[in-house]
């Protein structure tokens, strides 16, 4: 397993699991359960998930997969904006904590900017790190102005990551997000690293992956594995799928593979609104 290391030096694995659409349908709750713990077993013990997902059944679904497990697992969970307050986020976690049958999150993100004060919300994740609810904490979906923002205050520069859309179509950020990231040595956790299977549809990449031996999924994903600071968080609750995602990891990509893959799908010529799904 390719790993990654986070500003506070612990390790996590570079390939994770996503969970986001998990846990809403019922026909498919023994499934996916079933799916994260293979995923487990194979390695991928990142686990990501947030309270807004399914209204929390989703980390209801992922407490369920831990049971018995949560050790090995590296869980990753989000606060929304709201709950981002030094009252509301204490609240938040503890509901988490409760749905995800843990005595502690291990990576607390705030999952999008809000009107709450960046310092707050610093100061809030800070209590819960002293109280032993979270582990480390860090941010999503935050421009390179609001990551600048979070590094002036107090505590800013504690956070572990930035959970961005990032893939081959999805490349904004690196005309100025992920270089200013990379200087200060925070990692990037790239969701939707396949654009929710519409990477899977491109002519261009099918062509590409063939002629070097696997999946567009795993090519997409391998682009990613290039980078040492990125960890990308692919969601499946298909078992052949979760292989497959798994297999990425046999295929890394030379200089020559890359610069392929940048003709295909060019870098940012300039500045680009931070995207979101």
């Amino acid at each position: 397993m390719k790993q990654v290391r986070l500003p506070c030096g612990e390790i996590v694995p570079a390939l994770g699991q996503g969970t986001w659409g998990m846990g809403e349908q019922p026909a498919l709750h023994d499934q996916e359960v079933a799916c994260l713990r293979a995923g487990m077993d194979l390695g991928l013990r990142l686990i990501d998930t947030a309270e807004m997902y399914g209204d929390g059944r989703t980390e209801a679904l992922v407490g369920e997969a831990v049971a018995g497990r949560r050790d090995e697992v590296f869980l990753v969970s989000k606060v929304y904006p709201h709950n981002a307050s030094r009252k509301a986020m204490r609240a938040a976690c503890a509901a988490s904590m409760r749905r995800l049958r843990t005595d502690r999150i291990d990576l607390y993100l705030l999952h999008w900017g809000g009107s709450v004060p960046i310092a707050e919300t610093v100061d809030a994740f800070e209590r819960l790190q002293r109280e032993g609810h979270i582990r480390h904490w860090g941010v999503s979906n935050l421009d390179t102005a609001a990551m600048q923002e979070l590094w002036e205050v107090p505590g800013g520069h504690g956070v572990q990551t930035n959970q961005v859309l990032y893939n081959l179509t999805r490349r904004g950020i690196e005309w100025d997000l992920l270089p200013w990231q990379r200087e200060r040595a925070v990692p990037t956790m790239a969701y939707c690293p396949i654009e929710q299977g519409r990477l899977l549809r491109h002519r261009g990449l099918a062509d590409f992956a063939k002629r070097h031996g696997m999946t567009p999924a795993q090519a997409a994903l391998a682009w990613l594995l290039a980078r040492d600071d990125v960890i990308a968080i692919p969601k499946t609750a298909s078992p052949a799928r979760l292989d497959e995602n798994f297999g990425a990891l046999a295929h890394p990509l030379d200089a020559s593979a890359m610069a392929e893959l940048d003709r295909l799908f060019p870098p940012p010529k300039g500045p680009v609104p931070l995207e979101m799904i």
